[in-house]
């Protein structure tokens, strides 16, 4: 077996048995201790050990079902209820994209959210989530932008003309679907309201 460097990731084999091999260790884990690697920031990849397909998004969402059975929810209802309308939909190859984007934001933000709450000495929701509704509404355009019919990096002055041709080739399609992404947006911030009233009200 070739020597891993330290900057790669660690592969995981899964047998027909479901049994997980971690190859860095030559020994046998479980779903728990992928999950610690993760917490400590240690990357890898799940492999089926006869094909070496990658199952590295099934496993994860193992781990994810694992955690959320252990009473620590942390997926709300009303959201996975959400993702779930989205399979199938027009939209469904813009939700990764903006989701990713979402919780990037979200983990670059957490020390400064964990500093607030020290200094003010309890759990003070409502900056945090205008600032975080602010950035994913900022995201939300951003991903919208990756996804319009003709969109590059820069795009040229709209003329009478160039307008009517993208109308001609789909424009009411992606209005159609920006609008549905914006209501979205839209019962998203209710939710963050909510959440934020009743952390002042704490």
């Amino acid at each position: 077996m070739a020597k891993r460097n330290p900057g790669d990731p660690i592969i995981i084999k899964k047998y027909a048995n479901r049994r997980l091999y971690d190859t860095s260790t030559s020994s046998y884990v479980t779903l728990e201790h992928l999950a610690r690697l993760i917490r400590e920031g240690k990357d890898f990849i799940v492999q089926d050990a006869k094909s070496s397909e990658d199952l590295t998004r099934s496993v994860l969402a193992q781990i994810i079902f694992e955690e959320e059975n252990k009473g620590t929810s942390m997926l709300p209802v009303n959201f996975l209820r959400q993702v779930i309308r989205f399979y199938g939909d027009q939209m469904q190859a813009v939700l990764p994209a903006y989701l990713d984007m979402s919780m990037n934001s979200f983990a670059a933000q957490q020390e400064k959210f964990r500093e607030q709450m020290r200094a003010m000495g309890g759990f003070t929701p409502m900056a945090f989530f205008e600032e975080m509704a602010r950035r994913n509404m900022a995201m939300f355009e951003q991903t919208m932008g990756m996804f319009q019919p003709g969109t590059t990096r820069r795009r040229p002055p709209e003329t009478p003309e160039t307008t009517e041709d993208a109308a001609d080739e789909g424009g009411d399609e992606a209005n159609e679907a920006l609008s549905l992404l914006r209501e979205q947006m839209a019962a998203m911030q209710a939710q963050l309201d909510k959440l934020a009233k009743k952390g002042g009200k704490a």
